[in-house]
Formats: structure tokens, sequence, C-alpha cells
């Protein structure tokens, strides 16, 4: 009778527990519990040790109307009076938004998962997935796990089921062989090699054949028991799929935070999270969000999502930026030139062109192409192309003179035909155009005023000469150096060509160096359509502060400081705060006008150095110039540990 009683007990309380359960599950499904964020607000962050203001009781500052200010840790009594107090314990405050400080590229995202004790349960494990959301791109973030007493239990217990089967495998396959029966084998009929028992020396397959043509291997073969072999492989092949049977809830790697702490409360477990995110450029904010699921052995309970989506607003020293154009002053000439080089060739001693000569079709239409850019060109009118040839050394110097002067003769009388027909093309076109009705504008058509070529002959190009017999890699360096030696003991050019005739490297001069000798250069004389003056002075922006300043807003700031340094202004000491070269930033504030913006600056740097008189002294000052740095000093940490430790509303906010 007792017995009967005690298993109806059992049978009553195991039912109420399963009516808990269905109703803690129940909740979860509804929406009545569920685990929720909040942002975190601590006095300091560990992450930035070099931020912790030394203990000081009181300061002694210079207010914005100079006026002697005493400032000290304080708070307010029940009174409504402030009282000193030596230490301010943190704070933990709750919130669906934050506002976060970016510093070197990166941000530190801390919020709090407060979860439900009845979300908890010993037979569930509870899997929290915080979500991050940002520039239009989602991602999962490392999960926190939960795991109830039982639930580990028999995950602990799989394990162990699945360990027992491992150990029933067996990996040495000579546990097979019958041991006994196979040396006594041996023994009898092959003692040459049962002899060798103990020696793990290798024996050759001869020493291995038995009296009776049995091989040693086909003895251990014959003494191995197949059958125990064959179940042991079998064993072997079903090692996953007993895996997944007994393990029906594997430990999930990668789910212990060290970062993450641990507090709770008589109703909540509250995890302190923090996940450091590289701040990408055009970043303004970044949004955390919950999901997650209830596990039981070898089941999914149920999915459910968190009802909060936490938002962080990043804060950088990007938005100080001083997005004001810079200018620069750019001379403009009326008067402008280009040139061109181009190899001409012509036969030895003669000034005839001919335009189907070894390269010459190319390098004459390459200079065709240009002349009818420059003609088309919607800025610039030519006056003149100069003409200019230069000779090879052979022959008299006079010679070469009056030859590259015929030869620039030849050439600019023909890009002089050249120009001529091309201007009536353009013109013709431009005519067609217009008399279908088109109302071109006047100078659509060409101009009409000759372009004069003007021919000058540079003689024999010894320059070049001497370029390309120190870059030619045929010529050894002995006879480059007596090249040398014969160009500087003859000041006369016919005497110094007389002189290296008798060098045996001389063919090789003539043959492959001469021929580049013989260049046309052509120098084009523009002028700006439209304009009167020589020169005209004009502002227009700086496209180079420009990128460094882009650059700033996109918080490349290595990129920002190459660029910015040789301006040396309020941007540049943005740069330098943002990189921390605190120093340089310091010593070049000094250099800059005082304002709001200066004076903040300078609060933040001497709060980085620990001179908290300077840095309230600072800050205070770029408040009274500008308000909105009232409300900019709590998104700073450097400033927002100044306004909590010395209770700076109170300077700011008289009313």
């Amino acid at each position: 009778m007792r017995r009967n009683s005690l298993i109806f007990f059992l049978l009553v309380l195991l039912s109420l527990l399963s009516c808990g359960i269905e109703r803690k599950l129940g909740r979860v499904k509804r929406g009545d519990a569920a685990a929720s964020l909040r942002a975190m607000d601590t006095e300091m962050p560990d992450s930035m040790p070099a931020l912790r203001i030394p203990p000081r009781d009181t300061l002694k500052v210079t207010g914005p109307d100079g006026r002697q200010l005493m400032i000290m840790r304080a708070v307010r009594d029940e009174s409504g009076e402030m009282v000193a107090t030596e230490e301010l314990v943190p704070a933990v405050v709750v919130a669906s938004f934050k506002h976060v400080p970016e510093r070197h590229g990166k941000v530190d995202l801390r919020f709090l998962v407060s979860v439900p004790r009845t979300m908890l349960d010993s037979r569930w494990q509870l899997r929290l997935v915080p979500q991050l959301h940002m520039l239009g791109e989602s991602g999962e973030l490392e999960p926190i796990v939960i795991t109830g007493e039982r639930y580990h239990k028999a995950q602990l217990r799989g394990y162990q089921l699945y360990q027992r089967f491992l150990s029933g495998i067996v990996t040495d396959g000579m546990q097979f062989v019958r041991m006994q029966d196979l040396e006594r084998f041996l023994e009898r009929n092959a003692p040459q090699l049962y002899a060798l028992k103990r020696d793990s020396s290798l024996v050759s397959e001869e020493l291995q054949v038995s009296l009776f043509g049995v091989t040693g291997a086909e003895a251990v073969e014959h003494y191995t028991n197949t059958i125990a072999r064959a179940f042991n492989r079998y064993k072997l092949s079903r090692k996953d799929k007993i895996f997944h049977r007994l393990i029906k809830s594997p430990f999930l790697e990668g789910t212990l935070r060290l970062d993450t702490v641990v507090r709770g409360t008589e109703d909540r477990v509250i995890y302190e999270y923090v996940q450091t995110v590289r701040v990408a450029p055009k970043l303004r904010k970044a949004q955390i969000s919950l999901s997650g699921g209830i596990y039981e052995i070898g089941a999914k309970l149920c999915d459910f999502r968190g009802p909060d989506t936490l938002t962080f607003y990043i804060s950088s020293l990007s938005t100080l930026c001083d997005k004001r154009e810079r200018y620069v002053t750019k001379v403009i000439e009326r008067q402008v030139e280009a040139s061109s080089v181009c190899w001409v060739e012509f036969a030895a001693g003669s000034a005839v062109l001919e335009e189907q000569r070894g390269n010459n079709p190319a390098e004459m239409g390459r200079i065709r192409r240009n002349l009818l850019d420059l003609l088309e060109n919607e800025k610039f009118e030519m006056d003149s192309i100069v003409v200019e040839a230069s000779a090879s050394p052979e022959g008299s110097e006079a010679l070469n003179w009056r030859l590259s002067r015929e030869r620039s003769g030849a050439v600019g009388g023909y890009f002089e035909r050249c120009l001529r027909r091309m201007r009536d093309s353009l013109r013709s076109e431009s005519g067609i155009r217009l008399g279908l009705g088109g109302a071109e504008p006047a100078d659509a058509v060409p101009s009409a005023t000759p372009i004069r070529f003007i021919p000058r002959s540079a003689g024999e190009n010894w320059a070049l000469l001497d370029l390309l017999v120190a870059q030619c890699e045929e010529l050894s360096a002995e006879d480059k150096a007596d090249y040398l030696s014969v160009r500087g003991a003859f000041a006369d050019a016919d005497c110094r060509e007389e002189a290296l005739r008798a060098r045996p490297y001389y063919l090789f001069l003539r043959e492959k160096l001469y021929p580049h000798l013989r260049t046309v250069r052509f120098s084009f004389h523009l002028h700006r359509k439209g304009m009167v003056k020589d020169t005209v002075h004009t502002t227009e922006p700086d496209t180079v502060y420009r990128m460094g300043v882009q650059a700033l807003m996109n918080r490349e700031w290595e990129r920002a400081v190459s660029i910015l340094r040789p301006y040396a202004d309020f941007n540049t000491v943005l740069a330098y705060c943002a990189m921390d070269y605190d120093a340089s930033a310091l010593a070049l504030l000094d250099q800059l006008e005082p304002s709001a913006a200066t004076f903040y600056l300078r609060a933040l740097l001497c709060s980085r150095k620990g001179d908290d008189a300077l840095a309230v002294e600072s800050y205070l000052k770029a408040c009274a110039l500008d308000r909105a740095f009232v409300h900019r000093g709590r998104l700073d940490p450097e400033i927002s540990k100044l306004i909590k430790n010395y209770q700076l509303e109170n300077e700011t906010n008289p009313d």
C-alpha cells in the first residue's frame, strides 16, 4: 500500500513538473518572457586605461570670464547642495540607444543582455545570438549559451557512451592474430624465421618461406581472426553515425567570451557584452538585435526574437572637420608652348623628304594627328610652328649646319601643305553643318590666319650621341671610355669626327646610332582664344586639400595626416589627434587663432596628458564661445570623464 502511494506521489510530481515546463515554454512562445538588450554606460571602459584621471580632490581653473573657479569632485546631497566626495562609484544606465566614440578606426559596442529567469530551466539550453546590422549588411556575433545542469549532465552522458564505443574499436591489427598458434607453426616449419623472434632486422622473402612453401604473410593471414577483424572495421565505419545517435547535443565551440561578465538579480541574469567593430567610411550608426532558441537534448523547443533593437550612434573626431574650401592662386599665361619630336629619315647628305623611307610614314602620321588635334582645340589657337632639324656628324660641320636647315625647311613645307588641306577640310565640314540649318558660332570655322613655319638648324647633335653611347649595351666599357677620351680631346667637331673614324667601333656608331641623330623637333606656339592680357591671376579650389578633408570625413586618418601635414591648420590638428600624435597637435594648436574648436581640442589633448586643470579650463572656454560643445563633450570619452568627475554640468549649465 505504501509502495503504491509513493508511485502515485512521484507520478503527480512528474506531472506538475511537466506542466510547469509547458507553462514556461508557453510564456516564451507568446513573448511574455524574452531576453532583452540595453545599452551600457559605465564610468570608464576598461579598454581605455590611458584615459583614467589621477585622483585629485580640487581643481583651481580660470573661467571664460577670467574668474578663478574651484572645481571639486562632488555630489549633490539631500538638501540640494554640492558636497565633495573621494570616489565616484560607476553606475550602469540602460537605454535603447547610445553614442559611442570612434578611436583608431574602431568602436567598442558595449551592451547588456538581460535574461529573465523564467527562460531558464535545468533541462534546457538557451542560445542567444546577437546580430550586428550596419551599412545594409548583417552578421552574427559570438553566441551566449546558457546550459542547464541536467542538460549538461545529459551531454556528458552522451560523450561517455561514445567514448565507451570508441574504446571497443581495435587500432592494432595484430590483436586479431592467434599468436601462440602462429609461433608454434613458425617454430616447426620456419626455424630460421622463428629465430629472429626478438630481432627487429628486415627479413628477406626467402627466409619467410616455410618447408611447405608458405610465406610469413600467408601464415599470419591464416592465423588471423577474420570475423573479429571484419566486425572491428564495421564499427570503425559507423563512428559518425554512433556519434550523432549518442551525442544529440554536442558542446558548442566559441561560446565562452572572456569579456562577458555575468551578474544577477532576483528575477534576471544579466550579461555584459563587448564587441569591437572596425569602422568603415560613411558608417554613422550600428544596430544590435537579438535572436535565439531553447533546446532540449536532441530537439529545439522554440525560436524567439528579442523585442529590442539597440542603436549605437558613432561619434568621431571627423565631425569637427572644417569643411570650408581652401583656394590657391593660379597664374594663367596667354602664350602656351607645346613640343613634339619625330625622327625623319633622310638619305646621307640629302635634304629631300621621302615619305615612304624607313619609318617616316609612322612618324609623320603622328605629327599630322598632333596638328589636327591642335586645329580642333577649343581653348587654344596656333600662332607659329618652329621646325628645328639636327644632323649626324658625317661630313663637315658647316655642311651639316646647312643640311639640317634645308631639312627643317623641307619638313616645314610638307606640313604647311598638310595644314592647309586640314583647314580646308574642317572649313568644308563646318559649311556642311551650317547648310543643314545648324546655328554654328562664328569661331566654328577654323581661322584663316596663316600659321608660320619657322625653320631652324640645330647642327650636329653631339649631345644626343653622348647619351646614346652611354646607354648602349652593345658597346664595351673600353669602347665607351675611348669615346669619351676622343670627345674631350677635340673641341673642333670635324677633328673629333675624323678621330672617331679610326676607331674599330665607328662603323657601329654610324650604322646604329647616327640615324637617331637626324631628328626634327616641332615647337607649337599657341595662345588662349579670347584672352587679351598676357597673364591672368585667378583663384580656384585646392583639390589636394579637398582630398585631405575627404580623407578626414572617411576616417582614413593616416592618409589625412600625409595630405594635410603641409597645410598646418585646424584640420591638420584634427588628423594628429585621431592618430594620437598629441605632442604635434598641441604644438600646432599654439600657432592657430583661438576659437571654440581649438579650445575643445586643447581640452581633449590635455585630458589625455592628465592635466585636468588646463583641460577643464579649455573646455569651459569652448562652451562659452559655442554652446554646441556642451553636448559634444558627452560624446568624447576624454571630455565626458571630466564632466562626470568634476560635475561640469553645473558650470556649463548655470541655470
